[in-house]
């Protein structure tokens, strides 16, 4: 790597990372709440890093520990993981312009790092400049941050669960924190038609075996909430 490539590299990481600071904030209590559900679920200590060093999907893993707990048949529970994450499919391709000439170990390395927040923080950017290592800083570095964080915070979560009382129910920990994430996405239309739906229709289907309301009512969830995307779409045509 020559000295201008370098610096190129550190002046995007160093924007990047400026960039992404204030969305960095909310990782630390999400991460908190992550730690103390796995452990209430039942986890170990080792067994709640694995998983959060390996799968790295912060409502996937909350979605599905109730499956885990329950027992449930790993079909379904990559199912269920594979449905909440269906959103980083349309993500990828969304930034993916943004790492044109950059080499393929970093693109994998990016991919596993991908999240919502650094996703809102250099979708665009990314997309407007034209230097490669400029654009591969700025996306690394606020994606490194939030990977330590979360690794970091979701251990202190860990063991702060082994001192919290069992009267402050930490089974409903992984609940809350889908809904303080869920409400500003339920901001835009297609978003809460597609909460309602979903929402509505695995109450409906909680009593079906091996917990398979939850995969159906995703489906619904998705599918209504395209629907309103493609009528609102048609509405702003007309």
């Amino acid at each position: 790597m020559s000295a201008t490539s370098d610096s190129s590299f550190m002046l995007g990481a160093r924007e990047g990372f400026a960039a992404f600071l204030p969305f960095s904030v909310g990782l630390v209590p999400w991460a908190l709440v992550m730690g103390m559900a796995m452990t209430s679920t039942g986890f170990s200590p080792l067994e709640a890093m694995g998983m959060n060093i390996i799968v790295f999907a912060g409502t996937a893993q909350l979605g599905t520990l109730p499956l885990i707990a329950a027992e449930a048949p790993l079909w379904l529970i990559v199912v269920t993981a594979l449905a909440l994450n269906l959103r980083f499919v349309i993500f990828s391709a969304a930034i993916a312009p943004g790492f044109r000439g950059v080499g393929l170990p970093a693109r994998w390395l990016s991919g596993h790092l991908l999240t919502d927040g650094v996703f809102a923080t250099c979708v665009d950017r990314m997309q407007h400049v034209d230097d490669p290592r400029w654009r591969l800083g700025y996306y690394l570095a606020p994606s490194l941050w939030s990977w330590l964080l979360w690794q970091s915070f979701t251990l202190l979560g860990i063991y702060a669960a082994a001192i919290v009382p069992k009267s402050w129910s930490l089974e409903f920990m992984a609940t809350i924190a889908l809904i303080v994430l869920l409400v500003p996405m339920a901001r835009i239309r297609p978003m809460l038609v597609a909460a309602l739906v979903g929402g509505g229709s695995a109450t409906l289907l909680r009593n079906l075996p091996l917990r398979l309301g939850v995969v159906v009512a995703i489906v619904l969830g998705i599918a209504a909430g395209f629907a309103a995307e493609h009528v609102e779409h048609r509405r702003k045509q007309q």
